[in-house]
């Protein structure tokens, strides 16, 4: 075990959901594959132009505040934020410094410093020989950052962290977060030290998926160690993640806050949001809906395993067929059946089905609540067998239909008349002499097989529970 302790800090940005950009109205579309078409000269920093504010920008982040509980500012201005780079037009990016939106809060028992409000940068590719290419239809969308304290110890903790992150926008209805399309991105200031005094800090920019993350963070705490242990001094800078070699390589020196020499923007009016009904915490508050932590509560209480809840947890059209079904079918010993055939049985058609995305289908489109709480219903009441059920389950899923008219279709309503199953299990004993010989040896177990042989015959549609009965009967 190392003696050295991990010290790390996030800074996550993430595209908040908006019609248009941050300070103009130039469409924000992340799915736009023409370059350079939702562009104007608000966003292109034309000479004379006025950038003005996004109020469903500042709503979104004050929202997320107040999931956090974090302290909403009453006064809040935009800085700029100075640094030249192609991506950006201006030379400088509008963004918050001494005044965020909000102070404090946590989530998943990490302590936040600040979440503020700037505009994104443009997209810079390098593929094309010995030039590169700007696409300014990003440029001024409007971004969260979200920054914490450095109190995480671990990357499986900050992978953790950016993962319900991403799961409260989702939520909130804040943004999609979607780290493949760079929607969210992750940097890391990474720490070691063997006293409470901090180590040098690296910053690791622009991780773009949860794997990353982990693998980054732990590629970085493996050589701090092995450079203090060799001896070597590590140096304050900007590293980048290269995730085919999966290692970090050097970008820059760090730069400190003042190296961007912030300074209010004077051309965006100051916001003071106490004086917006809209936007004060009680309005916020009230609007929100149930929270990701709020939900996992809910359903563990109700007997869901941990696993089964995080399936309805972390998709939100999951969630809202369990919430129907539950209502149809008003029985806690039905609604845990429910979660059963839920999250192994269904979700396995789901996932086997290219049609669809699993986290996104509108499952009660395959599958109208009300037949699948019918279905449920009539395996709880040991009208079908488990076995039955999957296969009717799978034919409503790819076909439709009405479940007891299937069962009757497919012969497979239960049977459990000891007249009609009573001839059936004679012919079982009749063809399996040695098992029989062993059960009444005392081998009790064997029943079992026969059983299954009964269920065999009766093509799923015996009674487990009677034909057992009449076995052990007609054995003695």
């Amino acid at each position: 075990m190392s003696e050295y302790k991990a010290t790390i800090g996030l800074e996550i940005h993430a595209e908040l959901k908006t019609k248009t950009k941050m300070f103009c109205n130039s469409k924000n579309d992340p799915d736009e594959k023409r370059p350079n078409v939702n562009i104007c000269p608000v966003c292109m920093a034309y000479p004379g132009t006025l950038p003005t504010v996004n109020f469903e920008a500042v709503k979104h982040v004050v929202r997320v505040g107040c999931a956090v509980n974090g302290e909403i500012a009453d006064y809040s201005e935009f800085d700029r934020k100075n640094y030249f780079y192609p991506d950006i037009p201006k030379g400088y990016q509008i963004s918050q410094y001494k005044y965020p939106l909000v102070k404090g809060g946590t989530l998943n028992g990490v302590k936040i410093t600040r979440i503020h409000l700037e505009e994104d940068t443009a997209r810079s590719s390098h593929d094309q020989g010995d030039f590169s290419l700007v696409d300014f239809n990003r440029a001024g969308v409007p971004l969260m950052e979200i920054v914490t304290e450095p109190v995480i110890h671990s990357a499986e903790d900050a992978s953790a962290f950016a993962k319900e992150l991403q799961l409260l926008l989702q939520t909130l209805g804040a943004g999609e977060a979607n780290m493949e399309k760079g929607e969210m991105r992750v940097e890391a200031n990474i720490s070691i030290s063997k006293t409470d005094k901090f180590g040098t800090k690296v910053e690791v920019k622009n991780l773009n998926s949860f794997k990353a993350v982990e693998k980054a963070i732990a590629y970085e705490l493996a050589r701090h160690e092995k450079a203090l242990e060799s001896g070597e001094k590590l140096v304050q800078e900007t590293r980048g993640w290269d995730e085919n070699k999966e290692v970090t390589f050097s970008q820059r020196a760090k730069e400190d806050s003042h190296d961007y020499r912030y300074f209010p923007d004077p051309d965006i009016p100051k916001l003071k949001l106490s004086e917006v009904l809209e936007l004060s915490q009680e309005a916020i508050k009230k609007s929100l809906p149930e929270l990701p932590w709020e939900k996992r509560e809910r359903l563990t209480k109700l007997g869901l395993k941990s696993e089964d809840a995080e399936v309805f947890v972390r998709n939100v059209n999951w969630a809202q067929y369990f919430d129907t079904v539950v209502e149809l079918l008003g029985d806690n010993k039905k609604m845990l059946l429910a979660v059963n055939y839920l999250t192994s049985d269904l979700a396995g058609l789901v996932k086997n089905d290219e049609s669809v995305v699993f986290e996104t289908v509108d499952i009660s489109t395959k599958i109208p609540a009300k037949s699948f709480s019918a279905l449920v219903t009539m395996a709880s009441d040991g009208v079908i067998s488990s076995r039955a059920t999957k296969d009717i389950l799978k034919v409503l899923y790819e076909k439709g239909g009405d479940p007891e008219e299937l069962a009757n279709k497919m012969g497979l309503m239960q049977k459990s008349d000891e007249g009609e199953l009573t001839s059936i299990v004679q012919t079982i004993i009749d063809a399996n002499s040695n098992v029989v010989a062993e059960y009444k040896g005392g081998k009790i177990s064997v029943i079992q097989f026969l059983v299954g042989q009964g269920m065999k015959a009766t093509k799923g549609s015996g009674n487990p529970a009677v034909l057992k009965s009449i076995f052990e009967k007609l054995l003695g």
